[in-house]
């Protein structure tokens, strides 16, 4: 069993800048990945970045590429998400995802409750 707890969201203005964190506890088996995703209101849940756990191997979603950092800290069980430059669409609910290894386009099988990250102007 696997629980996700995120943190570190909040109101910026926009092209400010936040940092979202992702711990994790319980343990899993199997390869891992960990992502972030995102849902604002009214609208379907997005991809934003993913991170192997293995390997430490990183995709993004083109809207943020450029502008967010993913990665992870294997001691702490532990994944980040810097977002610079934020937009007013970064507006939405982040949640934490990771489980098994999912081929694309698939979300893991477990996630964190989210963060609140509000980018006003």
């Amino acid at each position: 069993q696997v629980q996700l707890t995120e943190s570190g969201g909040g109101l910026v203005q926009a092209g400010g800048s936040l940092r979202l964190t992702c711990a994790a506890s319980g343990r899993a088996d199997g390869m891992l990945g960990m992502a972030w995703y995102r849902q604002a209101p009214g609208k379907e849940r997005e991809f934003v970045a993913s991170i192997n756990w293995n390997d430490g191997k990183t995709y993004y979603s083109p809207l943020v590429k450029g502008r967010f950092t993913i990665s992870r800290n294997t001691a702490q069980n532990t994944i980040f998400l810097q977002m610079n430059n934020l937009k007013h669409g970064g507006t939405a609910i982040y949640r934490c995802n990771a489980g098994p290894l999912a081929p694309a386009g698939y979300e893991y099988a477990y996630w964190g409750q989210g963060t609140q990250v509000t980018v006003s102007s």
